[in-house]
């Protein structure tokens, strides 16, 4: 390194190998930085068509939440509840004197179930096992009565709600209101409710099976 003074102000002049040496070292860290931010785009455009195609995935599968729930409805239902057939055909077809047994036997619980959570029948001053009966009526008579004989298929969609459906609602409504005529009484409204949304039984038009005969 040469140094020059002059009136008192010296000056340090490097060698010229010195400064190409420095000016050769530069490139490699800018050629680093461009491969780095090269490696950054090459990340973002994968991310990019990751999430691209998870969306794609994500949009085009679609899950019909009726059917599902009409599936597994009718799963617990035949588990749990009594069967109302089987790989054979059902022996209280419609018209039989089974069929019309378990008929009566669902009218005949709802009459004696109301009576007994209203407190007609078998009066008492506190809480007891008959109108606890009368309170489940219901669901451990009407309900498994109607579906144990021959329905169509929307009757038998609207019982295997109901099955699920009204445990729900005995056990939710006496945390609000402790009364056994209340319960009783959402348990049949929920039964209407569920038999003229389904279409089934007497709020049935018949609508489907006139579309199923040909026409001439």
């Amino acid at each position: 390194m040469a140094t020059l003074a002059a009136n008192g102000v010296s000056i340090r002049c490097a060698p010229r190998a010195t400064r190409i040496q420095r000016t050769r070292s530069c490139p490699p860290t800018r050629a680093a930085s461009d491969t780095g931010s090269a490696r950054l785009r090459v990340r973002v455009r994968a991310s990019s068509n990751d999430d691209d195609g998870t969306g794609a995935g994500v949009r085009t599968k679609e899950v019909d939440v009726d059917k599902e729930l009409k599936k597994n409805a009718a799963k617990i239902a035949g588990t749990f509840a009594p069967r109302s057939s089987t790989a054979k055909k059902n022996p209280a077809f419609k018209g039989s004197a089974l069929y019309t047994i378990f008929e009566v036997q669902a009218y005949l619980s709802l009459v004696v179930g109301s009576m007994l959570s209203y407190n007609v029948l078998l009066p008492s001053d506190e809480p007891n096992i008959a109108r606890l009966m009368g309170m489940w009526s219901v669901w451990m008579f009407a309900v498994p009565s109607l579906r144990a004989r021959e329905c169509d298929a929307k009757e038998k969609d609207a019982l295997n709600f109901l099955f699920i459906a009204i445990p729900l609602v005995n056990v939710l409504i006496p945390v609000v209101w402790k009364s056994f005529a209340a319960v009783f009484t959402a348990d049949c409204l929920l039964m209407a409710y569920m038999y003229y949304d389904k279409g089934a039984g007497i709020f049935d038009d018949g609508s489907e099976k006139a579309a199923e005969e040909p026409t001439a």
